[in-house]
């Protein structure tokens, strides 16, 4: 916690909380972004152990580009359909998803698109999802 962290444009984000303190009780959706980071992100017993929380509250997930590759390491894809970066369809298919070629699929809580140009399509999904 308190930890900053940068973006690849170089833009700052401090951390308000570690992924040991989070509690899925204390948040309505979970949202992981594209980018590398998602496959290190996996790498943590804490990071997964919160996000199967969260589906298995069935609160809101969702997850853009790469952010599927956390995904792989939850149940969340297990009998549902879903989209992400083309280049890990294999990893979401073997994590139990059916994949589909899509800018955004909603599945239940589950909130899925492949790349930066679906962010629209995707944002209007989750704040559907959200009723904002």
């Amino acid at each position: 916690a308190k930890k900053q962290y940068h973006s690849k444009e170089g833009y700052p984000c401090v951390s308000e909380i570690a992924a040991g303190e989070a509690n899925a009780g204390g948040y309505d959706c979970m949202v992981v972004p594209g980018g590398f980071a998602p496959d290190f992100m996996r790498r943590d017993a804490r990071v997964i152990e919160f996000a199967n929380d969260m589906v298995n509250a069935g609160k809101v997930i969702a997850a853009i580009c790469h952010g599927g590759w956390l995904l792989c390491s939850t149940d969340a894809y297990k009998g549902r359909k879903a989209t992400c970066f083309m280049a890990i369809k294999d990893d979401i298919k073997n994590a139990g998803a059916e994949y589909v070629d899509a800018e955004c699929i909603v599945d239940g809580n589950l909130i899925t698109s492949r790349k930066p140009d679906d962010l629209p399509a995707f944002c209007t999904a989750i704040m559907d999802a959200l009723e904002l």
